[in-house]
């Protein structure tokens, strides 16, 4: 369980007269109260059937309660009871031993990070509280405590105190000075882990946590599955009912944490804060343009953190708000506490993978590391070709659905077999709108209005509507003008287009259905109530132009590469890229979307031209 995020942390140690000071810790502890007075009222009435049958028996005894009667109110009373015991009973049992969910990290043990265990043990002696159990990382930017102190996670060799996890993002891109800043207010947080009343509650909360989807774990049988539900309803109404105390106690600590953890690098703390957010969205960049890619092609890149690193020093010379930002590269990196850093990025980036997309815990022949260097020849070459031989293939189809004579005309795999199919007639492409300000085309250029069933052409303002509908029609148009009219990009401008994009949005679809099924049947699930890999699936947004826009792309760079002495490469912020004499190729897409959305080759035959590649050739395919 989560305790924190980046930025925030708990309170200062575990003494009274410690947590006493910090008006935080005091509301933490009024509100794990109130949770542990949940839990006695639950409690009670669990007991309160067999407490009133207790005093039926005593007042029999007594000659109070006699007759029959009070006989059958005692017979009753204890078979009640019996049966509330017996549900509480299950109820304690089920949440005393299921398994709180622990996130997936890479463990540092002191051998492999002495300077980065000295720095938080010495961060912990400024804070004045405990120092963590130990310090795991994850691929992800954030930092945290979490509890691994239930019995199931101490037989993995965990501690009963708080666990420090940290975002492996931190370790390489975060100077020493800034990690310590921002690990200082999640480190303050080993203080109230100490005291009795917060460590219960929160015990409770996460008994109640996992025992609420404990009917979701495979393997149990009917009736077990039954009973695991209504445990699963008893857990999700105490959770109701203490879920806002539990909310306030953790904003308590937290706001101690802070408190508590501005006297260490104030300064560098705002500066570090900063960076915590370009991380953030370098990682994000790094991971949906780069390693999906990657991921999807059975390779997974060994260096994701230090291509971090890379993709926000191309982001500082790209943007000029990033300016400054390069020159921090010169200070001693975080990643430098630790002894084999490229050991532990390994490690870290096949827990991304993992996490993000599914697949085998180990390395194999389908599923290998791939070096930054290798990335242009084993990732981006092979992507373009897969996509290539996928857009043929859904052609193909398509072909052979028309009959015997369009799949004998089908040809080789050639960028103008795509090219011609995508384009439409000049006259029947949509004219563009006009611009807002510029008059309307004269009469002699505007379309003749189509001649009715007789034969009659309709004259100018001639309407078969009454002139009130014609009216009410009007302020319609004019309003769907102002407001509702459907942008131009989602007309429909080329039917062989969306056709082609319907059956390969199919087809894509199919295959990453049958992946997921050959993840979720291959790969084992994390222990714990979150479910089977991947934790975290990556499912990039994408409509069906988009996708064929990306094959069309794909297309083209096998053909710029096979005719010409284009090749493949690497751009940090956006992917894989076609490098044409060394220069990447940016002016491609927009040429592409002109095919696909409005049926007009003319733009991308003119770069294929000036590039010198001749669509013609067939293509290699994969």
């Amino acid at each position: 369980m989560r305790y924190d995020v980046t930025g925030s942390g708990f309170g200062n140690g575990g003494s009274d007269s410690g947590l006493g000071e910090e008006w935080g810790v005091r509301a933490a502890r009024s509100r794990a109260l109130a949770v542990l007075r949940v839990r006695g009222r639950a409690l009670g009435a669990a007991i309160l059937p067999a407490a009133v049958a207790v005093v039926l028996y005593a007042g029999e005894v007594t000659g109070h309660f006699t007759g029959t009667g009070w006989a059958t109110a005692r017979w009753t009373v204890t078979v009640l009871a019996v049966l509330v015991l017996l549900a509480a009973a299950a109820v304690a049992l089920v949440v005393a031993r299921a398994r709180p969910a622990v996130t997936p990290t890479v463990e540092l043990t002191e051998t492999a990070a002495p300077d980065l265990h000295r720095l938080v043990r010495d961060l912990a002696d400024r804070l004045g509280v405990p120092a963590p159990a130990a310090i795991a990382l994850t691929p992800d930017c954030d930092s945290w405590l979490e509890d691994r102190s239930h019995r199931a996670h101490r037989r993995a060799g965990a501690a009963g105190s708080p666990v420090l996890v940290i975002g492996s993002p931190f370790l390489w891109w975060m100077r020493v000075a800034e990690l310590r800043a921002v690990l200082a207010p999640v480190v303050a947080g080993t203080g109230p882990a100490a005291d009795p009343d917060i460590a219960a509650a929160r015990r409770f909360v996460r008994g109640l946590d996992a025992a609420a989807v404990v009917a979701d774990e495979p393997g149990l049988g009917p009736l077990r599955r039954l009973g695991a539900r209504g445990v699963g309803r008893v857990a999700r109404l105490l959770l109701r009912a203490c879920g806002t105390h539990a909310a306030e106690m953790e904003r308590g600590v937290a706001a101690a944490g802070s408190e508590r953890a501005q006297a260490v690098d104030q300064g560098t703390r705002i500066v570090a804060q900063e960076q915590v957010g370009l991380a953030y969205a370098g990682w994000d960049r790094l991971l949906t343009r780069v390693a999906l890619p990657a991921w999807r092609m059975g390779r997974w890149p060994s260096g994701l953190d230090a291509g971090v690193v890379s993709a926000l020093t191309e982001l500082s010379r790209r943007d000029r708000l990033a300016e400054g930002y390069s020159s921090r590269l010169g200070e001693r990196p975080a990643c430098d506490l630790l002894e084999e850093p490229g050991a532990v990025d390994e490690a870290a980036s096949l827990l991304a993978a993992r996490l993000f997309h599914g697949g085998p815990a180990e390395a194999g022949p389908d599923w290998a590391p791939v070096e930054w260097s290798r990335y242009p020849e084993e990732v981006v070459d092979r992507k373009w070709r897969a996509d290539a031989a996928r857009l043929h293939e859904v052609l193909d189809r398509l072909a052979a659905a028309e009959g015997p004579e369009a799949a004998d005309a089908a040809g080789a795999p050639t960028l103008t077999r795509v090219l011609t199919h995508l384009t439409t007639a000049p006259d029947e492409r949509p004219a563009p709108p006009p611009a807002p300000g510029h008059p309307a085309p004269p009469d002699s250029e505007r379309p003749v209005p189509a001649a009715d069933e007789d034969g009659s052409v309709p004259a100018e303002g001639d309407s078969s509507l009454p002139a009130e509908d014609a009216e009410g029609d009007s302020s319609l148009s004019a309003e769907d003008e102002d407001d509702d009219h459907v942008p131009a990009e989602d007309e429909v401008r080329n039917p062989a287009a969306d056709t082609l994009a319907a059956a390969l949005s199919a087809r894509v679809a199919r295959e990453d259905a049958e992946r997921e099924a050959r993840v979720t049947a291959g790969a084992a699930g994390f222990s714990g109530p979150d479910g089977p890999w991947p934790l975290c699936p990556l499912v990039p947004p994408r409509t069906g132009r988009d996708l064929l826009a990306d094959h069309v792309t794909a297309l083209v760079c096998c053909a710029a590469v096979d005719t010409t002495g284009a090749a493949p490469g690497l751009d940090w912020l956006d992917g894989p890229a076609l490098l044409v004499d060394g220069v990447r190729a940016a002016d491609l897409t927009p040429r592409v979307l002109a095919l696909v959305e409005d049926g007009d080759p003319a733009p991308l035959r003119a770069w294929l031209a000036m590039t010198g590649v001749r669509p013609e050739k067939p293509v290699r395919l994969l």
